[in-house]
């Protein structure tokens, strides 16, 4: 069986001195799926002894991170999914503060310090604000893996310069760490750390291997003989085992359903009967179908029997459908509800009556600029359908664009999508970034590096220059580069040399957009799809090219003009 994340866990927390315990903790150990997907959590949060309502603050701050950490979407990583819910939850701690009597008096809001770590796969993602701290035992020392958010004024007098809820913008630290079986870490508040030495951690731990539980007790017990005045809290967490997989297990977990056959028209196929085939490639084949229940066209489509050892095309496979699962948009295909069993590998999703737009582009060689515009901006608000959910399609181009009937534009295939959150989790399979087609992937690939959002957005450009112009910006060098200095040599190629009468200020929008380096291009989408309607004031403002650049040949017509007038000039005298 594949190993799953276990961990050990003991924590106590006494009020000490103080009326009231202003601290809270908490731990939270889901089961599958999202043991793999979101992690084991564990978080401590410490309220202002000057504030009387910080302890509402810090039971909000555990409680509200657990529930709220393990509703984000699996698409997207540990550190977009916690810093959202925290950002979250210190605005709703920072606007009670506001509507309180103490709102200028952030000292006795509702204000606490936050500690929390997140283990998923074989990595530990560290969130801190304030001055809790996370260690890591290293041998006989302890390793602190946090900063304290402590401004001292003078030798006893200090304030916290962070923490949840003091200022209506967060700034949270954030740290990711490689974590091994039997790595033991550390959470405490500043009433422990401060009285309790590391070799007394280290010990109470170690003579309480079986039962951490009595391990914080003991630690907490001498911080109290040692004479500390405040809140204790600290909670021990162990990794036990880490969720290793042999390639064999996975490979099993992929291939559980059996490969379904070559389908002929009218064959009947899990509640469905086959109509025709759509399309065969060496890697899938497509069907349109009808469902036999609701006797609705739907798509199917199944893997080729010849890629059934190929785990890696398995899992892009299975991921597919995982993706269009989790995305809703009117410009992204939809999947069909699973209501049978299923007895075979494939997918099921909507039928869409039109044609790629590949194929529209062969019947209309000269669209008019609308119609692009119209066309780009459909394609892109699938686009960032993927992107609000930190995935990257990697494979934008026209085969995987249909245009239905009414002229609404939808992506239609997911196989090659990179998504943050399924990257986290280790897996024996080897990930290549490099799954587009050549003439419309981003050159940042080329060179082995990792995708970005702006790596679809140079995709979606191109396909925007194919339809304008017929070609490509760059021809057929992109994929040739291997090296930067190659990259540095590309040559974009103005639309104006295609004389299709565009406008100079869309020749600069797609130049931007098709830059090579990706820190060149827009930051977002949406600013290259606004600026296809909308010139940017900056290109206004450049002084207009010269006319030798405009047109050449009117150029050296007016050149050769001038000439012949002096030629003649001269013979008459």
């Amino acid at each position: 069986m594949t190993s799953q994340l276990k961990v050990s866990v003991g924590q106590h927390t006494d009020k000490g001195p103080k009326k009231t315990n202003q601290d809270f903790h908490g731990v939270y150990i889901p089961k599958e799926p999202q043991l793999s997907s979101k992690g084991v959590a564990i978080a401590l949060a410490d309220g202002i002894s000057s504030s009387a309502v910080s302890h509402i603050a810090s039971e909000s701050a555990v409680t509200g991170f657990f529930a709220d950490y393990y509703c984000t979407s699996d698409a997207w990583s540990v550190k977009t999914s916690a810093q959202r819910v925290l950002m979250a939850t210190n605005s709703w701690l920072h606007s009670q503060g506001q509507q309180s009597p103490y709102r200028f008096d952030p000292d006795r809001g509702y204000v606490c310090t936050f500690s929390a770590m997140i283990i998923k796969s074989t990595t530990a993602h560290l969130f801190h604000a304030g001055d809790s701290r996370i260690y890591r035992v290293l041998g006989n020392a302890l390793e602190q893996l946090t900063n304290d958010h402590r401004m001292w004024v003078s030798e006893d007098k200090s304030y916290l310069s962070r923490a949840l809820g003091i200022h209506p913008q967060l700034d949270l630290d954030y740290r990711a760490e490689p974590v091994d079986v039997g790595d033991t870490f550390i959470l405490a508040t500043d009433g422990v750390y401060e009285y309790v030495s590391a070799s007394s951690m280290l010990g109470a731990i170690a003579h309480n291997t079986d039962d951490l539980d009595a391990a914080a007790q003991a630690i907490v017990k001498q911080a109290l003989e040692q004479g500390s005045d405040d809140n204790l809290t600290v909670q021990i967490l162990r990794i036990d085992a880490l969720p290793l997989q042999q390639p064999d297990e996975l490979y099993q977990q992929l291939t559980e359903l059996p490969f379904p056959p070559v389908l002929e028209a009218r064959a009947e196929f899990d509640g469905y009967t086959i109509v025709r085939e759509v399309h065969a490639s060496s890697r899938s084949h497509v069907y349109l179908a009808t469902d036999n229940d609701t006797l609705t066209p739907v798509i199917i489509k199944t893997p080729s029997i010849d890629l059934q050892r190929d785990v890696q095309y398995l899992e892009r496979f299975l991921t597919e459908e995982w993706v269009a699962r989790r995305i809703n948009s009117a410009h992204v295909v939809k999947p069909c509800l699973q209501t049978r069993k299923r007895n075979y590998l494939y997918s099921v999703s909507e039928y869409i009556e039109g044609q790629t737009l590949a194929q529209w582009m062969i019947d209309n060689p000269r669209p008019d600029l609308e119609t692009v515009r119209g066309i780009i901006e459909q394609i892109a608000k699938g686009v960032r359908a993927f992107h609000r959910l930190e995935m990257l399609h990697q494979d934008l181009r026209p085969a995987n664009v249909m245009i239905d009937a009414t002229g609404t534009v939808k992506i239609i295939d997911f196989g090659s999508t990179r998504v943050a959150g399924i990257m986290e989790i280790t897996s024996p399979i080897e990930r290549s970034d490099l799954l587009g087609t050549a003439q419309y992937t981003a050159p940042e690939y080329f060179l082995g590096e990792s995708g970005s959002m702006r790596s679809d957005q140079f995709s979606l450009a191109v396909i925007a220059y194919q339809m304008l112009t017929g070609g490509l910006p760059y021809g057929a060098a992109v994929a040739r580069c291997r090296t930067r200095a190659a990259l540095n040599k590309l040559s974009y190629q103005p639309i104006r040399e295609h004389e299709r009468g565009i406008p100079g200020w869309i020749d600069e929008v797609l130049r931007k957009a098709l830059h090579p380096d990706p820190y060149k291009r827009y930051e977002d989408l949406s600013e290259f799809v606004f600026e296809l309607r909308q010139p940017n004031q900056a290109f206004l403002n450049k002084a207009r090219p010269p006319l030798m650049e405009r047109n050449p040949v009117l150029f050296w017509k007016g050149v050769s003009l001038v000439l012949a007038v002096a030629v003649g000039v001269l013979l008459l005298r």
